[in-house]
C-alpha cells in the first residue's frame, strides 16, 4: 500500500459562507484530483476498522491501493464532507476509487467483491495482472 501524506496549506480563511462553499468546492476538486493518481485510491481513516477491511481485501486480492489517511490530512474534515456529499450524505469513508471512478463505501465494494465484478475491473485498470 501506498500512504500518501498530503501537505496543504492555505492561508487566512475567513468564515463566510462563500468561503465555506469554496472550500468544500475545493476539497471535492481535490478529492477527485487525487482519485484519479493511481489505479485504485482508499480514502481512509486510520483509526477506522471498516478502512482497515477494507485495505486487506486490496491487499489480499494483490492490488497495492494508494491510501490517503484523511486524520492525517489537514484537510481531511472538508475532504470527508465531500466524500459524504458524493455518496449521497452516506458514511464517508472508507471510500474507494478504482480507475478514477467512484466505486463507492464498504457495502459497494463488498457486494462487487461477491458478485465477482471486482477482480475483472481491477484487471481492466490495470491493477490486477493475473
Amino acid at each position: 500500500m501506498q500512504y500518501q501524506e498530503s501537505n496543504s496549506s492555505r492561508g487566512n480563511h475567513r468564515t463566510t459562507r462563500v468561503k465555506r462553499r469554496s472550500s468544500c468546492s475545493d476539497s471535492l476538486e481535490r478529492v477527485v484530483k487525487l482519485a484519479s493518481v493511481s489505479a485504485v485510491v482508499i480514502f481512509s481513516s486510520s483509526s477506522c476498522c471498516m478502512c482497515h477491511a477494507m485495505k486487506r481485501l486490496f491487499c489480499e486480492l494483490g492490488v497495492n491501493p494508494t491510501v490517503y489517511e484523511l486524520d492525517h490530512d489537514p484537510n481531511g474534515k472538508s475532504m470527508e464532507k465531500a466524500l459524504s456529499k458524493l455518496l449521497g450524505n452516506s458514511p464517508a469513508i472508507p471510500v474507494v476509487f478504482i480507475g478514477g471512478e467512484l466505486i463507492g463505501s464498504m457495502d459497494r465494494v463488498m457486494a462487487s467483491h461477491i458478485n465477482g465484478s471486482l477482480v475483472p475491473l481491477l484487471k481492466e485498470v490495470g491493477a490486477l495482472w493475473l
